[in-house]
């Protein structure tokens, strides 16, 4: 491999050297910066949207600065062999299983000019001298975009094979057929239900179920029955739809409570559920599974750290944060000074608000006096820039967008 690479001086492979062990361990700014920079643009929506792809794409991007600065650790501006680890591979998997093709690999590209870019500064940090900082920025310049062509490659070829994998069997059967619905392509529904073995008229509520960390799949299965147990279905149908990503359909006509998917659930709380609205035949099919897509992500954009979410009890909120900057300002400029006062006052507040502002109920909700109640109320009331009463439905509204961030409630 690289036979004809060419060999630094010796000063130079000493510059690389201690340039990897800075690169060994970026600063929180610039794997922040890194982040950004691979989601962002509207080629990359699909994934950010997304968030098994999306955690996916943070944790090789920034997989992939730590494989090029260890390998120069060891072996100074020696060619970087492509970075095939279990975890890339298994992310390139995914990316087909969602039908993307190879530019979802622009992340690559576009994370690596972030990358380029702090390596420079790095550089200038190791030498004034303009012969020795000339030939550090050539040699590392020729071996990062080296490094990242021969990744690309790799992965590009792991996507075609996944892909012409996905093209037998009867998961790629499930999928294919799940995709067109969803789609609304003209797919007959005998057709339809053939290859899914389920029935598209009657009752629907759809739910997925999937991990961000590698969750073996096995717990994903189980989470998935345990869907089933607490919708009290008699079957399930079941599509994977990535590595760490499993759709499910009910025939049934109501939702799972919350309680009832709390009491069932198994395994890692790294694995989590967002369950759709019920709806009926083709339409209710598609659209209860959109619903379950919005209630995903809109855990991933809070970065809620709750298991499970119904879009029914998370409507408003999802709609409120589809701007998650708009939705910050919501929050500060309604809450004030209570967004960040004891948990508490604002829990007494919420509590005191889906009673229908009766502090009495509130009390016996809260297993407490009704005068603490009223006090706390009073509290709450002199931190809001305005008084509950003139703004009770926006500080509700911005109390929910708290609860599901985990900061309330």
């Amino acid at each position: 491999m690289g036979g004809n690479w060419p060999v630094p001086s010796t000063r130079v492979r000493e510059l690389i050297r201690r340039g990897a062990e800075i690169a060994l361990h970026p600063p929180g700014a610039w794997i922040e910066e890194l982040y950004a920079a691979a989601l962002g643009g509207e080629r990359m929506r699909a994934i950010a949207e997304d968030p098994v792809l999306s955690e996916g794409a943070r944790r090789t991007n920034v997989a992939n600065v730590l494989h090029w600065a260890a390998a120069n650790l060891q072996r100074p501006g020696e060619r970087v062999p492509a970075n095939v680890s279990a975890e890339v591979l298994e992310i390139a998997r995914d990316l087909v299983r969602r039908g993307l093709d190879e530019r979802a690999l622009d992340s690559y590209r576009t994370a690596q000019n972030v990358a380029w870019r702090h390596w420079m500064e790095i550089c200038f940090e190791l030498t004034d001298d303009p012969a020795e900082l000339r030939e550090l920025l050539d040699v590392s310049s020729r071996s990062i975009g080296t490094f990242l062509d021969d990744t690309v490659t790799a992965l590009t070829v792991r996507m075609q094979a996944e892909r012409e994998e996905l093209t037998r069997g009867t998961h790629a059967e499930r999928r294919a057929a799940v995709t067109l619905l969803l789609e609304g392509a003209p797919i007959s529904r005998s057709r339809a239900e053939d290859q899914l073995g389920y029935r598209l008229g009657g009752p629907h509520v759809a739910a997925i179920v999937w991990s961000s960390t590698g969750t073996p799949m096995s717990e994903l299965e189980d989470t998935a029955e345990a869907v089933r147990k607490a919708g009290g279905a008699s079957r399930r149908l079941t599509v994977l739809a990535g590595a760490g990503t499993v759709w499910i359909w009910l025939p049934t006509a109501d939702a799972p409570p919350t309680e009832a998917l709390q009491a069932h659930l198994p395994g890692s709380a790294d694995v989590r559920v967002a369950v759709g609205r019920p709806g009926r035949d083709l339409e209710g099919f598609r659209r209860s599974h959109l619903d379950a897509l919005t209630t995903q992500r809109m855990l991933a954009r809070l970065t809620s750290p709750r298991r499970i979410a119904r879009f029914e009890d998370v409507q408003l909120v999802a709609a409120l944060t589809a701007d998650p900057t708009q939705a910050d300002e919501f929050v500060a400029e309604t809450l004030g000074e209570l967004a960040a006062a004891e948990p508490e006052l604002r829990d007494t507040l919420v509590t005191y608000l889906r009673e229908q502002c009766n502090s009495s109920r509130t009390a016996e909700r809260l297993f407490t006096h009704r005068n603490t109640v009223l006090r706390r109320l009073a509290r709450a009331d002199d931190l809001l820039p305005r008084p509950l009463a003139q703004n009770t439905i926006a500080v509700a509204a911005a109390l929910e967008v708290l609860h599901w961030r985990g900061r309330a409630g």
